[in-house]
């Protein structure tokens, strides 16, 4: 292997000096060397004419051992699935057919085979058939090389030496391909007539490749006479080097990375993603870019990468824009510094048995992706996208699973207002539910009280809350919130009448602060000002709460006759009982009456004095205040049609259409709520239309009660606030206040269909993938949209989106529509859309078309956005991954965190 490693490594290092500046480690596959007729090199007929040939009974052979006289030092091993000859006159063994030979680390499979014992050779090629096509061509390899397709080879069992005619072979992701190599006892090679490319057909159509006149390899060194590129069958003689001396190593080697060419509307012309490869060693990586553009802007990004088979993987980067948009001295210019920062890790499970750890890390400057365009990749929910988030997590299970620690530190970054909430650390004990009162030696069924089942849990967190500007001050410091969270479940389930679900639970959760507040008004010359203190100290707060209930199913079925068969429904109503304590009362201590600076008791609008918990906005809330004494309720439907089968002959075969999936509506009503006891009334549901092409989900909000307009002494505004009166007596039975809908369609389900199905396909070969294509499947498979399917000619799909809603008087909509697809022009081209239209905004949102020429090993694409913020244009050729060339795919963007 560490031989044909170097072929690929010297011309890699022909392909630096030339200046091609291209990735050297592309996908590559194997070349056939043909000769100027077109027909195999080398090929040689054995003088026994095949049709002479008897059936030998004997299968398998075995050459003469050490001592015998002629025979060779080694055992080897012989097979034919035609048929075997042995020529006792010339001491020769002549194996036709699929003919297969074993010599020490060595195996060798061809059509035909001849050892000679005298001369201690032996002779492979294929055979002309019938057609006049030469198949069966001899493959070798041994337990460190991978396997090796010639036309002919000669092989000296003493010597060790060999002579090969019409090599070609994959190796380093490149194809290389030769006339004729030696090799002799001292495991050195040489190269006549070779040729290095990125295509794997016989003619390469379009390619990038290098031609070598004659080349030496040895343990160490590469030594070559004159070498040229060719492209596109083109020798491009006047870049040519006369002679090349090189050192060998067998380890990645550093290159450059070749850049995209384009234009951005607002930032000019542009060189993108230039930079520099360095193969660090087998577990590291790194690669360093850049992007410039005309008008003075400018990026810089680090990206590291490690790989441990078995054990872990990650990788992170370091990104740093500085742009410029507009002219200068014009009032729209603007100057912006921006950086992100990413790191990704994940552990096998086999590393470790019960422990874990992951990180997940996106953070840096909330304008980074808008102003860079999503570093350049134009990919709209990056652009979009209102939030970043991280999260680094360690987890370890003890007493046999039963126990589960998780401690986290995570990040979340609202990108629109800029506010940022820290956690620093989080960590959470669980033990899993048991049954207290079962016992171990119980012999039949469990009795009501052994169905009694306990669990608990306990949450830690340390929070912070601020905005980014101000995140690491001392003042922010101060106000870091942490707690302690435990909660103990008791619950109990059990089947009463046959027919129903008895359900029982008590809830019992304890909070640990480190600090409270205090609340009062202060006598200000602007009046009176509400104060908040902080106090240190250990404080705790409880509540606990009960809960009993019963659950059931209701199948209902209408048959009928004709095309429709049935109409089935099931509707699962449930109902439980509620408790909780009034926790605001003073004997818990929990809450407090708010008081001005004179000690006189703030009142509400209704004369009540107003009281605040000690709790107040802490991590893990507050005991609620106000006793709840009541009756929740829910009922889900589901409704499915029975749809006789056109296809099926014999009158028994039925399809299943869903018509309404999940169709729920819920709410609570409390007994001892002094006004407003009826909660309002959710509702979501979903369904799926016209064979699943159209998919649907829904939900919204009822308000059972009325609501009427005030104004607040001393000013014109108008306000809006609920009154304790239902809705009916208004004549409606209650108020939508909100409501969502959303919709996907696929015109083509057939593009998902083949995608999937040749992920399935590729799936099963995965243990045969060198670990590049592994990753690259694993690419694929979780980000499937971002590859474009040849072997689908169109495909459109649509999704929107619509949210309504009405608290009071006023109303407000919000809706848009995405449209996305492609089409072929011809086998070769493909165009890719991707547009949409905001009603609110009454705009266009971002639009992009793409062009995509699917060169074979190569792909090219031209990516156009041509109007809005992020108009540009962008031309891009790269080699395609081996992968990809084997599942038609072509990948859509650069996707800069993928390994």
């Amino acid at each position: 292997m560490s031989n044909l490693k170097s072929v690929s490594i010297f011309f890699k290092v022909i392909l630096f000096l030339a200046g091609t500046a291209m990735p050297l480690w592309a996908s590559g596959q194997q070349f056939i060397v043909q000769d100027s007729l077109g027909r195999p090199l080398n090929l040689t007929q054995d003088s026994v004419r095949q049709d002479s040939i008897k059936q030998d009974s004997v299968r398998q052979d075995t050459v003469k051992k050490d001592g015998e006289a002629g025979g060779l030092t080694s055992v080897v091993l012989s097979n034919a699935e035609d048929s075997t000859r042995t020529d006792r006159k010339n001491n020769q063994l002549h194996l036709y057919g699929n003919a297969k030979i074993k010599y020490e680390d060595m195996e060798l499979t061809a059509d035909y085979i001849r050892i000679d014992n005298n001369t201690r050779t032996m002779f492979a090629s294929g055979m002309i058939d019938h057609n006049g096509k030469y198949k069966g061509r001899p493959i070798f390899k041994t337990a460190t090389d991978p396997p090796v397709t010639v036309d002919s080879l000669i092989f000296n069992f003493d010597s060790k030496k060999g002579k090969t005619y019409g090599v070609f072979t994959e190796m380093d992701g490149a194809s290389i391909q030769a006339k004729e190599i030696k090799k002799n006892e001292y495991n050195e090679q040489f190269i006549r007539h070779g040729f290095y490319s990125t295509c794997n057909l016989p003619f390469p159509h379009t390619h990038f490749g290098i031609q070598m006149s004659k080349v030496i390899l040895t343990e160490n060194q590469v030594v070559s006479k004159s070498a040229y590129m060719v492209v596109e069958q083109v020798p491009l003689r006047f870049i040519m080097i006369p002679f090349g001396f090189f050192p060998k190593t067998n380890k990645r080697q550093s290159g450059i990375l070749f850049p995209t060419f384009g234009e951005d509307f607002s930032r000019g012309f542009f060189m993108r993603d230039a930079g520099y490869y360095i193969g660090i060693n087998d577990y590291w990586d790194a690669e360093l870019r850049g992007n410039l553009y005309s008008k003075g802007s400018w990026e810089a990004n680090a990206r590291v990468r490690y790989k441990k088979n078995y054990k872990y993987d990650g990788g992170f980067s370091l990104r740093y824009a500085y742009t410029k948009n507009g002219e200068e001295n014009t009032p729209g210019f603007s100057r912006a510094k921006d950086f992100n920062i990413t790191w990704n890790h994940s552990q096998r499970q086999e590393a470790n048995p019960g422990t874990t750890f992951s990180a997940s890390v996106n953070a840096g400057t909330g304008s980074y992706f808008s102003n860079t365009a999503a570093g350049g990749s134009y990919d709209y929910n990056q652009i979009t996208r209102n939030n970043m988030s991280s999260s680094i997590a360690y987890g370890k299970t003890f007493a046999d699973g039963k126990v589960n620690f998780t401690s986290s530190l995570s990040h979340r970054q609202d990108i629109s207002t800029g506010a940022v909430n820290l956690e620093l650390p989080t960590f959470n004990l669980n033990v899993a539910t048991f049954n207290p009162f079962d016992s171990k030696d119980r012999v039949g069924e469990q009795k009501w009280y052994q169905r009694i089942t306990m669990g608990y849990s306990m949450q830690g967190k340390n929070s912070i809350n601020a905005g980014d500007s101000v995140l690491f001050t001392k003042e922010t410091l101060k106000k870091m919130q942490n707690g302690i969270q435990h909660n103990i479940p008791i619950s109990m389930s059990l089947n009463v009448a046959k027919y129903f679900q008895f359900n029982t639970s008590v809830n019992y959760t304890e909070r640990w602060y480190f600090q409270s507040i205090r609340k009062f008004y202060d006598n200000t010359p602007q009046g009176y000002e509400e104060v908040t203190d902080t106090v240190q100290g250990f404080n705790r707060a409880y509540d606990y709460s009960f809960s009993s209930g019963f659950s059931t199913k209701v199948y209902g079925q209408k048959n009928f006759k004709g095309k429709l068969a049935a109409i089935r429904h099931v509707i699962t109503p449930s109902i439980n009982f509620n408790y909780r304590p009034d926790f605001s009362e003073s004997k818990y201590g929990f809450y407090r009456e708010q008081r001005y600076a004179d000690g006189t008791p703030v009142l509400d609008n209704q004369g009540r004095i107003q009281k605040y918990s000690i709790f107040q906005n802490a991590i893990y809330g507050t005991p609620s205040a106000g006793r709840s004494m009541g009756i929740g309720f829910s009922v889900d439907n589901n409704i499915e049609a029975k749809v006789r089968s056109e296809d099926d002959t014999t009158g028994t075969g039925f399809k299943k259409i869903r018509i309404l999936q999940g169709l729920t509506f819920s709410g609570n009503y409390n007994f001892v709520a002094d006004s407003f006891k009826l909660s309002n009334i959710s509702f979501s549901g979903r369904t799926a239309l016209f064979d699943d092409k159209l998919g649907l989900n829904f939900n919204g909000s009822f308000d059972p009660y009325r609501y009427e307009t005030y104004t607040t002494p001393g000013s014109s505004t108008v306000s809006y606030r609920r009154i304790n009166e239902y809705a009916i007596k208004g004549g409606q039975l209650a108020r939508l206040t909100q409501f969502g809908l959303s919709m996907d369609f696929s015109f083509n389900p057939a593009a998902a269909k083949s995608r999937n199905n040749n992920l399935d396909e590729m799936n099963k070969n995965k243990t045969n993938m060198t670990p590049e294509q592994q990753q690259e499947l694993a690419r694929i498979s979780s980000d499937p949209n971002a590859f474009v399917d040849f072997n689908i000619p169109w495909n459109i799909a649509a999704s929107f989106s619509f949210q309504y809603s009405k608290p009071f008087a006023e109303s407000r909509i919000t809706s848009t529509i995405n449209l996305h697809g492609d089409f072929s022009i011809t086998p070769k081209w493909k165009v890719q859309y991707n547009t949409g239209y905001d009603f609110q905004m009454k705009k266009l949102a971002l639009t992009q078309f793409n062009i995509y020429r699917d060169l074979h090993c190569w792909d090219m694409s031209f990516g156009w956005v041509p109007f809005g913020t992020y108009r540009s244009y962008t031309f891009n050729i790269r080699v395609k991954a081996s992968i990809l060339q084997d599942l038609k795919l072509t990948k859509r963007n650069d996707y800069y965190n993928s390994f």
